[in-house]
């Protein structure tokens, strides 16, 4: 091998090879045969099946560890490291969707929004978005259902001066007119799609029969409802979030605990402390079982399927979640995806979603898309499934599958130190039991198969179901060319068609049963 050749190789970075020169032409042992000889006398395994692995020990962290309380009541969660010199700051408030008055839907989300863009009282919008930028600071806030959370990242080195900012844009929000007109408009420009993808739709009109018209889960904005957005209504919903006595802060990343402490004392002084607000109300709809339909004109029907199920603390919330990782969450390993996409080759996508409520039941539903004329076929099999898992008991390899899902994949809830305070955020403003993340491992692994059978009997009733199809019901009702299936095989062919909304107001276009 030429020296030219060798420096290729070696430049590269080829490993595992031997070079070697055969003398006065004796025979040597291939490459091949010297890298498995160094492998066996290393005692690494010849195939990757034979790979042992140590049993995975872990421990999750105790939120006390990281709790801290201000001289005012604040509760502060801590976590220093010190690999990178950046600090990441969360100050996470109660309420967010859940206090939206019912004329104006989405007006605490603008009123994030507007937090963030809108300029403070001492500095122009344009003048804190310019501050910000030049000292690498990443600012944030936004609303979900139940909490407002306002974020910033920074340079250990420019902390004091991005804190500085930070608050006084949390504190004393301008509200800029002009960016609120502009806000606004993007927020109509975005209303205007949202018949364009099916998906919307789907999940638009599913929310309305399971949570109900006049709940804040199923609540949309229209056009009157963003034009009735002022900097009156923005101040008065920033008024009942944004304060003290309705946060938690937390923090990780480069910094000296004391300090830290000192400092967020220092900054918070003089803000006044008011009450939390108080918790979302249940929905009082009840959802109506039956087989629904909205009229969309596309080559492939989408469909949900589901029910009300439980709160997050039911004491079946762990069995059911198995049962849930086993009928259709747990991927190509589910029931539902090995039937419908690997069996039959009906969908693409299938799986199902359990996603409970803190204060108030959620839902379960199933879901897929599928060509028109076999959207029949796939939602049968799913209902035949999900009957299944109430008549017959898994198997073992089935329970074992899942229970190593959601055990080996728990670390992920602590993977990092922000992750990690979330958790303990969320967990005390929901007041989740203390002992859950210890007792979680322990409670999987009790769980039976019986466990699961009556967990299904109990939560999962297919005649207390509601059906919601999305797409062109005169190519979808018939079924299938063989017959296996139609739409009357559901409710005894009975079907709401609810009408197409328009996207800028939401009320009723036409009612529409065909093309």
């Amino acid at each position: 091998m030429s020296m030219r050749v060798l420096a290729i190789l070696l430049a590269i970075g080829v490993t595992g090879l031997v070079l070697f020169a055969p003398r006065n032409g004796a025979r040597s042992e291939p490459p091949e045969a010297t890298t498995a000889v160094a492998v066996a006398a290393a005692g690494v395994p010849g195939r990757p099946e034979q790979i042992v692995f140590a049993p995975l020990a872990f421990e999750p962290p105790d939120a006390s560890t990281f709790r801290r309380t201000l001289a005012d009541g604040t509760v502060v969660y801590l976590a220093p490291s010190h690999e990178f010199p950046l600090v990441n700051l969360v100050v996470t408030f109660k309420g967010g969707v859940s206090l939206d008055p019912a004329d104006v839907p989405g007006l605490a989300s603008m009123t994030a929004r507007m937090v963030r863009e809108g300029g403070t009282a001492t500095m122009k919008a344009s003048e804190l978005d310019e501050s910000l930028d030049f000292l690498a600071t990443d600012v944030g806030v936004a609303a979900n259902e139940t909490f407002t959370a306002a974020t910033m990242n920074c340079l250990k080195s420019n902390f004091d001066e991005s804190l500085k900012l930070f608050l006084s844009m949390l504190r004393t929000p301008a509200f800029d007119e002009q960016r609120l007109t502009t806000a606004r408009s993007r927020v109509l420009e975005s209303l205007k799609q949202r018949n364009d993808d099916a998906s919307s739709i789907l999940s638009r009109e599913w929310k309305r029969l399971v949570y109900g018209t006049d709940h804040f889960e199923a609540s949309e904005p229209t056009d009157r409802t963003v034009a009735a957005i002022s900097r009156e209504r923005l101040a008065e919903m920033h008024r009942r979030i944004f304060h003290p006595g309705n946060m938690i802060v937390s923090v990780s990343g480069d910094f000296d605990e004391k300090e830290m402490l000192g400092k967020l004392e220092k900054a918070l002084a003089g803000w006044e402390r008011g009450g939390p607000v108080a918790d979302p109300v249940a929905p009082t709809a009840v959802l109506q079982p039956g087989l629904y339909h909205v009229p969309k004109e596309i080559p492939q029907g989408k469909v949900v399927m589901g029910s009300r199920a439980i709160t997050r603390d039911d004491p079946d919330a762990i069995p059911f979640l198995l049962l849930n990782e086993i009928l259709g969450a747990g991927g190509f390993t589910s029931r539902l995806m090995q039937q419908v996409r690997s069996n039959e080759g009906l969908a693409y996508s299938v799986r199902s979603a359990l996603t409970p409520r803190v204060f108030y039941p959620g839902d379960f539903r199933a879901g897929f898309e599928s060509k028109n004329a076999t959207v029949a076929l796939a939602a049968k099999i799913v209902m035949e499934q999900i009957a299944k898992m109430r008549n017959e008991l898994v198997t073992d390899d089935e329970l074992e599958t899942a229970k190593a899902s959601l055990i080996e994949t728990f670390p992920r809830q602590f993977e990092s130190r922000p992750q990690m305070l979330r958790v303990f955020v969320n967990d005390e403003w929901t007041k989740r039991p203390k002992d859950y993340w210890k007792t979680f491992r322990a409670k999987v692994r009790a769980v039976t198969r019986e466990d699961l059978k009556r967990v299904a009997q109990k939560h999962l009733d297919p005649e207390k179901m509601a059906i919601l199809v999305v797409g062109d019901w005169e190519n979808i009702a018939p079924g299938d060319l063989e017959k296996r299936a139609s739409m009357n095989d559901f409710f005894g062919g009975k079907v709401k068609h609810l009408p197409l909304r328009d996207p800028l107001t939401l009320e009723p276009l036409p009612v529409q049963t065909g093309k």
